[in-house]
């Protein structure tokens, strides 16, 4: 479920309003997208992997967060270095390796 948009990394890209089956953003008046329709969101992750500057972060949850949970606090999701997780994972950004090169080793053969 998405929780977090960070608009100080945002750069008012669209791609995540673009990428989102289900519409969950609109465009805040600031250019930063907002969270609009989060009960819609079906946790695909899209959002989190398109952003090109790691803005946001989709908890691993199928129902929004409880207030109280760590998962909405921007602060302790970026010291986890959760912040853009997926998008890491995957290996998208500079820096990184493709997940599925370090994901996938090659078997030999019996």
């Amino acid at each position: 479920m998405i929780e977090i948009v960070d608009a100080d990394r945002c750069i008012g890209c669209d791609k995540c309003i673009d990428v989102c089956p289900t519409r969950v953003f609109d465009r805040g008046p600031d250019g930063v997208p907002v969270i609009a329709r989060q009960p819609r969101c079906q946790t695909c992750f899209q959002c989190e992997a398109y952003c090109p500057v790691d803005a946001l972060f989709v908890a691993p949850l199928v129902h929004p967060a409880p207030a109280d949970s760590p998962f909405t606090d921007l602060d302790a999701v970026e010291r986890a270095g959760m912040l853009g997780g997926y998008r890491a994972v995957l290996g998208w950004g500079r820096g990184r390796s493709p997940g599925a090169r370090v994901a996938v080793q090659p078997q030999a053969p019996q």
